[in-house]
Order: C-alpha cells, then sequence, then structure tokens
C-alpha cells in the first residue's frame, strides 16, 4: 500500500504544523484578597494543550529586555480563544511561566498561536 498524505483543506504552501514537544497547562489568574489588602493570586485550570517548542529570536529578546522582562522560551500551541497574556502556563516539568504574548501564526496548518513565556514567581504553588 502506498503512503498517503494526510488531508490538508487549505490550498496554499503552509506549513504543517506539529505539536510533539510536550504538553502545557494553562491557568486563569484571579485576586482573591479583600479590597484594598496584598494581592493573593489564585490559579485555575483553563485548558492543556500540547506544544512545540519555538527558537528565541534575539530580537524578541532584547524587545523584552528594554522592558526589564525575563523571557524564557516560546512555543506554539494549537489555537485557542480563551488564552491572554493575563494567563499563567506550567509546563510539564513543574515550571510556571506568566504569558506575556499571544501571537496568532497565519503561515500554519492547524490554526495555531505563539506564546512568549516570562519568568513568573507570584502566586506560585507551594
Amino acid at each position: 500500500m502506498a503512503w498517503k498524505a494526510p488531508f490538508r483543506p487549505r490550498t496554499d504552501n503552509g506549513i504543517t504544523q506539529n505539536f510533539n514537544e510536550g504538553e502545557i497547562t494553562i491557568y486563569r489568574t484571579e485576586d482573591r484578597a479583600q479590597p484594598g489588602y496584598y494581592p493573593q493570586i489564585e490559579l485555575s485550570k483553563k485548558v492543556k494543550l500540547r506544544y512545540e517548542e519555538r527558537s528565541l529570536g534575539i530580537q524578541r529578546y532584547y524587545a523584552a529586555a528594554q522592558n526589564q522582562i525575563e523571557v524564557k522560551r516560546v512555543v506554539r500551541v494549537p489555537q485557542y480563544p480563551g488564552v491572554t497574556n493575563q494567563d499563567v502556563a506550567q509546563t510539564e516539568d513543574g515550571t510556571y511561566y506568566r504569558i506575556d504574548l499571544v501571537q496568532a501564526v497565519v503561515d500554519a496548518y492547524p490554526p495555531c498561536m505563539d506564546l512568549t513565556l516570562a519568568k513568573y514567581t507570584q502566586g506560585v504553588p507551594e
């Protein structure tokens, strides 16, 4: 039997994206403190997605450094409408990251987005 290419509904030459690096869990952040008190950040699970690791470009790295943001990694995930830069991400190794930037990717199938992950320490569960 001959090998058969997967069905692609698009006719352009976009890239078929795979997500085989691991799983990332996205959490919603909520401040549970009383008004006027020190913030008490609580994380509630939003979604678990597969991801593909992307290279952190020098231009993105220095743009973040100018704004005092320590960007750690960039990952590509399937498009999910509820993910925003107010959320927190956790990789399968247990490390938490703040989602600094969400960018839609236009030349890939299936529809996906790049998440820029920055160092995060506030509200991390012990």
